[in-house]
Formats: C-alpha cells, structure tokens, sequence
C-alpha cells in the first residue's frame, strides 16, 4: 500500500487535487484553440478514454475569446497555458477558465501580478506554476548547483511572488526531459512545500520512448507518494496520452480503469501464436469499462495455475487453446475459434 504524500487541497472546477483525492489524470489539446469545433471534439475524445483535466495553448487573444465557447460544451474543467502575457490571463478568466497555468516571475511589472492574482482569487482560480529545466532566469542557469536544486528555487520564487499577494491556491510541475533530473527536483520539492504536485517528464519523446521514460519518473516519485495530477508527455496523440497515464497508475494500484491485462513471454513451450492473439484479446478490449484481470498465457501447462488470479484467461496447446475462469478450465477450442468465444464469454457474463 503505497502511502501519499499529504498535501493541501485544492479544487479544479469540481475536481479535488491533493490531500488523499485520487491521483487526477490530465492532458493538452494539440488543436488550434480558436478552432472551437476541432478543440471540443478532441476533448470530448479525452474525456470518454478518462482524461478529467484538459489544457489548452492560449497564444493569443483570439484563443483567449473562444475559452468562452469551448467552456460551455466541455465536459471536463480546463486549464490555460499561458506566457508572459497577463492580459491573457485575464481575457480567459473572465471567459469562464477554471485555472491557470502561468508562472508570476513572468508576467512583469509587479502591478500585473496583482491583477491577475487578485481576480484568480476572486474566482476562486488555481494557478499552476510550471518550471521547466529548459527556461530557468539566467542567474539561476549561472549557478554552481545540481539543475534539480536550480528548477525548486525557480519554483519557490514564483510561490513567493504569489504568497506575497496572499494567494496559497496554488500547484506546483518541475519538468525536465532527464527522467533523474525531473525525480530529484520533485524529490526536493516535497520536502519543502504542502502544495499539491503536477508530475511529468516534459519532451518525454515518440510513444514507445516516451511512455518508458513516463514510467521510470512518473512510477518511482508515484510509488514514493508524490504527486497529485500526472500527464504523460508524449510526440503523440492526446488520447495515448491518457491511457499511457492509466497504466501507470494501474500498475502500481492507484487507479482502476478498464481491463488489468497479463500476457506471458514467449518461450520454446509456446505452440500456438502467442503475440498475435495477446495483442487481438487486449486490442478487444481496450474500451471494455469493467475491473476484471483478463490473462493470455501461452501453454496450458502454466497458463491457468500461473495466472489463477485472472477472472477470465486463454492458455495456448497445440493449435488450439483452454478458455479459464478464476484458474478453472472451462472450455478447449480450436486457435481460430479462441478469440471470438472468449470475447463473447466475457461480453455476455459482464453486461
């Protein structure tokens, strides 16, 4: 049982964050923001494969003004991400945005702050503040320490500036492309504030690179107890994205959605083809919303009493394969048979 660390709460339209609420899985749209259309309908796509949070890129005010359309049909709260601009910040709160992602070092002039910060906090409006390795202020970047101590005073700056304005309604990322770098500075950072912690490897890479590099980071600061809200950052759609952030969940007990799947190596017992019919049994299921352990094993001699604790399960013979329940064989079928009976078994028994 994994103990989280206990953090201060705070609210994201109606999703909780931090202190014991479940670790909350978000991501960004790779639309154009002013394209409404397009923008509600990959949210909407998020949303139905379990994203709960979703930010959008407001580069502009035109993308800050369609905030007040997209808002009214999104089925999840939203998030801006905004540079520099203050205005921005402001357009988009007043359009219904219901937190920020901005750090307040970079807005400017002192009087900006203080206008942004107090009409979040008339509107109850978190602010993430989000530190990059990439983008640390320049006397940071000259001095004689480790990046991970560079990105948290980075951070305890930019908190500094809020509490300064009396604002504590505040979340906290320290990213970094190096998997050990982004571990350290959250490792740090625990330490030395209650505020709840976005985690993710930022420029993590292509799908396959990326979610192992999600994995090691997002899974070891996770099985420590750090962390609130996670996205995995991939070269890829925002959909793989999410489901690469539930398995990592999934793996380490903190989250159930759909299917815990289990499939066996390869291995010179196997006689039937193995890859191809682990890949169809998960790629059936892939949408299937129950919480069941569904196993693929590759021979009967190790599939059922291997994988006993699998609610429903396939184990390979020669050409022909053994559908299981709970451990118990409860059917011998031919290898082209297999996959269409064991997906209806499951269908009809978990409607």
């Amino acid at each position: 049982m994994i103990q989280r660390r206990i953090s201060k709460q705070i609210k994201i339209g109606d999703v909780k964050i931090g202190a014991g609420a479940p670790i909350v899985v978000q991501s960004m749209t790779n639309t154009d923001t002013r394209d409404v259309k397009s923008t509600l309908k990959q949210i909407y796509n998020m949303s139905e494969n379990g994203c709960e949070i979703v930010r959008l890129a407001i580069l502009n005010a035109d993308a800050a003004e369609a905030v007040r359309e997209i808002k009214k049909k999104s089925p999840v709260p939203l998030v801006a991400d905004i540079h520099f601009d203050y205005r921005l910040a402001i357009k988009c709160i007043e359009n219904g945005i219901d937190a920020l992602r901005i750090n307040p070092g970079n807005i400017g002039k002192e009087e900006n702050i203080k206008k942004v910060v107090s009409l979040a906090k008339t509107n109850n409006i978190p602010i993430r503040i989000g530190i990059n390795a990439g983008s640390l202020e320049k006397d940071l970047e000259q001095l004689n320490i480790p990046l991970s101590e560079k990105m948290v005073e980075s951070a305890l700056r930019h908190i500094k500036i809020l509490e300064d304005n009396n604002f504590d309604n505040i979340k906290i990322s320290l990213k970094s492309s190096d998997v050990l770098t982004t571990i350290d500075a959250y490792r740090l950072i625990a330490k030395k504030v209650e505020y709840p912690l976005h985690l993710g490897v930022t420029e993590a890479g292509t799908y396959t690179g990326g979610i192992i590099k999600s994995a090691v980071g997002l899974g070891t600061l996770l099985a420590e107890g750090i962390g609130d809200t996670i996205r995995v950052s991939l070269t890829d759609s925002p959909v793989e994205e999410v489901k690469a952030a539930y398995l990592i969940l999934k793996s380490l007990g903190l989250r159930q959605r759909g299917i815990n799947f289990v499939s066996c190596p390869t291995c010179g017992r196997t006689q039937i083809n193995l890859i191809s019919l682990a890949k169809e049994v998960e790629k059936r299921l892939e949408n299937f919303d129950k919480p069941l352990t569904i196993a693929v094993m590759g021979c009967a001699v190790n599939g059922p009493g291997e994988a006993k604790h699998a609610d429903y399960g396939i184990a390979g013979g020669i050409k022909e394969g053994y559908i299981f329940k709970k451990g118990e064989i409860i059917k011998k079928l031919p290898e082209e048979k297999l996959v269409d009976e064991f997906i209806n078994l499951i269908q009809m028994e978990n409607v």
